[in-house]
């Protein structure tokens, strides 16, 4: 098994950096039905663009590379033992290699592992075959998808949909509803694996392993065939967008299966998967370890160019903003305006929110812009450099923001999907704006970052720490303005409406 651990290498890389041709192909469709010049279709030129990036420079897609999930089917009496060892050396040399950010943490302590190793991770499924290959199927899926996971027990009721029954129409519905819910927080359009039956544990796995069907796969059962294809169809319909923006795209696939259930028990459960959808697969040598085939793509064709024209097409409309920025700068801006930030900016995730509602920040926040972002990040020689530095989902941070604003005089809060009320007042309050990148494009935004001017709050970790960056045309939309508007509650009530309109009589 010489060549075991590079072909493990060579797997996790491809996975994290290059998109498979089915989501490639379901993405294009998406882009090319979008009405040129909205707020979708803008989203759509830079995450292309940055598909392309990932591949050329061969870094993450996105830099939430979530847990590692491998399926590995095997030959009877192939030592799994050693195939899970050198999975684990695999993972460990790629996070090193900045191809997968450290996500490990420990739940108890709160600390970083700093190389996706620890208790359960990366998570490793091991099944017997009588085939003579070895097979390791991998997923990487973020957090922010992750959080957008939902589970039904049915019978229950609906926002907007009503009672969902104990039937194919109460599974549509929840599936619809799952949907809805997810917004921009789950980086639409998005891929939905659902299980319907099953118990609440391995219905969460059965609807997992349904993201590793490929898109243009039709369902053998002829029922969930056409379940798959309504769902497809009415999805599509509820107007939620690329990035929650608003548009024609919000997903990209619907794959489900059925398993036997408990008479007690009915439970619908979906695991929700953003466009970054990165999934493939190997047959291994079972003697030698070597790669014998590629699954979901073929490495001797050239991979398809996604951007559109040079990606991201500047108009002259855009507003430049070069920080620290003023009151009066933020409370010109409104809903719908595109900025290009320039200057400098600090991050700050979970762990730096939680410190700042108990301790003064390490640097001056007056003015300042934060970004809600956990990049990825390599340290060469005495200077860190960014390898991946797309928004992480901002909701999370609703319990704090407003605090932060109050306290410290942040004016500009960048993430995706927005926030809550307790935020949008705070904004209006006190003169500050949210604006609103596109999820997932972590190449497109690394490339805006001129220099890591410092860090601070290291003990946090490589994604929660404070990092202190310089950057030039830092692309984003205004969704929630310092005059008490917000992009994402209209979407969220249009969205609302729609998915009202698809009950059936």
């Amino acid at each position: 098994m010489e060549f075991l651990a590079g072909s493990l290498l060579e797997l996790i890389t491809q996975t994290s950096t290059n998109l498979p041709p089915d989501v490639r192909a379901a993405m294009n469709i998406a882009a090319k039905e979008e009405t040129p010049g909205t707020q979708s279709s803008q989203a759509f030129d830079i995450i292309l663009s940055n598909i392309d990036m990932a591949v050329d420079d061969t870094g993450p897609i996105c830099q939430d590379t979530g847990m590692p999930t491998f399926i590995v089917h095997t030959p009877v009496g192939v030592n799994q033992i050693r195939i899970k060892k050198a999975i684990l050396e695999a993972v460990a040399e790629a996070t090193r290699l900045g191809k997968l950010r450290p996500n490990s943490v420990d739940s108890l302590t709160g600390k970083n592992s700093g190389n996706n190793l620890g208790e359960e991770t990366p998570v490793v499924h091991f099944n017997q075959w009588e085939e003579n290959d070895i097979e390791v199927k991998l997923i990487l899926k973020g957090g922010g998808c992750e959080n957008k996971n939902i589970q039904y027990s049915v019978p229950c009721t609906l926002d907007h949909l009503g009672r969902a029954d104990r039937n194919l129409e109460g599974v549509r519905k929840c599936i619809l509803h799952a949907v809805w819910q997810a917004q921009g927080q789950g980086c639409a359009p998005g891929a939905l694996g659902v299980c319907i039956g099953s118990d609440r544990a391995h219905g969460y796995e059965l609807a997992k392993e349904q993201l590793f069907r490929t898109l243009d796969d039709v369902n053998a059962n002829p029922t969930l065939a056409e379940l798959e294809s309504e769902i497809m169809e009415e999805a599509n319909k509820l107007g939620v967008g690329a990035m929650g923006f608003g548009g024609k795209s919000s997903l990209i696939g619907c794959k489900i299966t059925a398993a036997n259930r408990l008479p007690a028990s009915f439970f619908v459960s979906v695991a929700y998967e953003c466009w970054a959808f990165r999934r493939l697969g190997v047959r291994l040598d079972a003697t030698t370890g070597a790669i014998t085939q590629w699954l979901y793509r073929d490495p001797s064709r050239p991979v398809e160019r996604m951007a559109r024209g040079s990606g991201f097409a500047l108009t002259g409309r855009e507003v430049v903003l070069t920080a620290p920025l003023t009151e009066a700068q933020v409370r010109a801006l409104k809903v719908g305006d595109v900025v290009l930030i320039n200057g400098e900016m600090y991050t700050g995730r979970d762990n730096v929110h939680a410190y700042l509602m108990k301790n003064p920040p390490p640097v001056d926040l007056n003015g300042s812009v934060l970004y809600h972002c956990g990049p990825v990040m390599l340290k060469q020689g005495d200077q860190w450099v960014v390898k991946a530095a797309g928004p992480t989902t901002s909701i999370r941070e609703e319990p704090y923001q407003a605090d932060v604003i109050k306290k410290y005089g942040v004016r500009a809060v960048i993430g995706k999907g927005g926030m809550g009320a307790k935020t949008l007042a705070a904004l209006k309050e006190y003169g500050a704006v949210y604006l609103n990148g596109i999820g997932g494009a972590a190449q497109y935004y690394a490339r805006t970052v001129e220099k890591v001017l410092g860090v601070e709050l290291m003990e946090f970790g490589i994604p929660e720490a404070m990092w202190h960056l310089r950057v030039k045309n830092f692309a984003a939309i205004v969704t929630m303005d310092a005059h008490g508007n917000s992009l994402h509650a209209d979407i969220e009530k249009t969205t609302g409406d729609a998915l009202e309109a698809l009950q059936k009589v």
